[in-house]
């Protein structure tokens, strides 16, 4: 199987922008553009891939919990966020959950250049600022995005149901498992994040971000 870089964004403009700013850094790769996350997924069981470049903000993406899905699955694949969002709590919350870096969409190409860059190379990318005025709330969210990384990829995407509202027996039937299994699973994550109850698990998976629209158990 060849090797490939994959940049993940649902904005083809963007997408054919950040190639051709990162191609001289990948002479000897193929890169593949796509724009969804349940593509993405599919490629990463496809294809070796040697670094992904991923918006949290696709239409099927979840927040964090997308990468925190890829990188349950993929722990040695860097991923690094390209996002429109500059708010430093966002930018500490991706990297908590297991980015390798954080490049805003309004870098300039010879920033995001030297970023991915810096990425491949074994680095971390955070930009410039981010590190200072961490606030008592963000390190409890901070917290709560390191417990939560914590579970398999199969506890998340539980977790992320459970955040969505779904009864047990809707979860066992999207993932085609067993309700004796949910339960299972449900009480590992409850034991996981230090909660008690489903409501608890709901005000958790608040420092996730994720979408009310979105759903994607596979």
């Amino acid at each position: 199987m060849s090797s490939q870089i994959i940049i993940a964004d649902d904005h083809p403009l963007f997408r054919q922008a950040l190639r051709e700013t990162i191609a001289p850094i990948f002479k000897h790769s193929e890169i593949n553009e796509l724009e969804s996350l349940q593509e993405t997924k599919a490629e990463l069981a496809r294809q070796t891939v040697e670094l992904l470049l991923l918006d949290l903000r696709m239409p099927d993406s979840d927040g964090l919990a997308g990468l925190m899905m890829i990188k349950g699955m993929y722990p040695a694949l860097p991923v690094i966020i390209v996002s429109a969002s500059e708010e430093a709590e966002t930018v500490r919350a991706a990297i908590q959950a297991g980015a390798a870096g954080y490049i805003y969409k309004s870098y300039s190409l010879r920033q995001i250049h030297d970023a991915v860059a810096e990425v491949y190379q074994g680095g971390v990318h955070v930009p410039d600022g981010v590190a200072e005025n961490v606030t008592e709330h963000e390190h409890e969210e901070l917290d709560a995005i390191a417990k939560i990384s914590s579970l398999t990829p199969s506890q998340l995407r539980v977790f992320v149901a459970l955040s969505h509202g779904f009864m047990n027996k809707q979860i066992a039937a999207e993932m085609d498992i067993s309700e004796a299994t949910v339960k299972a699973h449900v009480t590992t994550v409850y034991k996981k994040l230090g909660v008690r109850s489903r409501t608890q698990a709901v005000m958790v998976s608040k420092a996730l971000d994720i979408s009310k629209e979105a759903i994607e158990l596979g």
